[in-house]
């Protein structure tokens, strides 16, 4: 009996990503050349890293429904969601927060359950213990016969799909960065990458955990260490999908000098904490320096989730 289509095959997504080089003062007047790698490029529902870390998952999962976590506003349960809908297999969002099942879904979520989600709500406690035999127990007892990925979608799969993206930009560039959430795409992009590079992840959630997480998915994906990589901390602005006045004014003022809309969760923050480096001087003059936009503008942030 012949195997079922790949993913790549029916989803036809748009690879290797553009690299585009732009021209910026206020890296070239420390002798950086700045590029994008846009990633952000390549599918309209599954773009940048939600790709690369789900597309081998999902050949694993052949066609088995996919349950996954995340908040209200998770890109990777949209993706997911997405994904469900163009390859033709179930999901199940597992959404932190029970309250949100007493009010009408926001756009996000609206989204994954127009994509056929079917959303469980949990309470913050449940969610925080998610990966316990308990919970995961609970979860197979409602939903059966599932595929169960991580938060984020980060997992030894995910890691080795992302090690394509390190290949993409071999040669080509010296410093690869990109925005930390969970840490599996810089897993992958460290050990992709040629001897001589080297990847830097920048969180955008505190914590410092994700140095552990990054290491521990490279023994689960490949065995041990691999690549040369790094973490820069400093700029999370007060944690996950927040922001300030200075990062948001950062963000407009980017814009308008490259005509490029920026996603204000991930990309905002690697986009700053990169400026911010150079003109530290973290970058040898003469520095090839590709910034990977793994997502594209969505709604933005609310109100509440601006610190002041």
């Amino acid at each position: 009996m012949s195997s079922p289509p790949r993913p790549d095959a029916l989803l036809r997504p748009r690879l290797p990503s553009p690299l585009q080089e732009v021209r910026d003062e206020r890296f070239a007047r420390h002798g950086v050349r700045l590029f994008l790698k846009r990633d952000d490029l390549i599918h309209p529902d599954l773009p940048g890293n939600k790709w690369r870390k789900l597309a081998l998952n999902l050949e694993a999962a052949a066609g088995r429904t996919v349950l996954t976590f995340g908040g209200a506003y998770s890109n990777h349960l949209r993706a997911t969601a997405a994904a469900g809908r163009l390859l033709g297999f179930p999901t199940v969002g597992v959404v932190r927060g029970d309250e949100l099942a007493r009010r009408p879904l926001n756009p996000s979520l609206a989204r994954c359950a127009a994509d056929g989600m079917r959303l469980h709500f949990v309470d913050r406690t449940t969610y925080r213990a998610k990966a316990s035999s308990e919970v995961l127990e609970g979860l197979l007892g409602l939903f059966g016969d599932v595929v169960v990925l991580p938060e984020g979608g980060s997992n030894a799969l995910a890691a080795q799909g992302c090690t394509a993206l390190g290949r993409e930009v071999a040669g080509e560039v010296d410093v690869a960065a990109v925005a930390c959430g969970t840490g599996g795409t810089l897993a992958g992009l460290a050990a992709g990458l040629d001897p001589g590079q080297r990847a830097l992840g920048v969180p955008v959630v505190g914590g410092g955990f994700l140095g552990e997480e990054v290491a521990r998915l490279q023994r689960e994906a490949f065995g041990g260490p691999a690549g040369d990589w790094s973490l820069e901390e400093r700029f999370t602005f007060g944690g996950y999908a927040r922001t300030t006045p200075e990062l948001a004014a950062f963000t407009d003022g980017f814009e308008d000098r490259h005509g490029l809309p920026v996603e204000r969760v991930y990309v905002a923050k690697l986009l700053f904490a990169l400026t911010a480096l150079a003109e530290e001087g973290a970058f040898a003059p003469g520095t090839r320096l590709a910034a990977v936009i793994t997502g594209a503008p969505d709604a933005p942030l609310q109100e509440s989730s601006v610190s002041r």
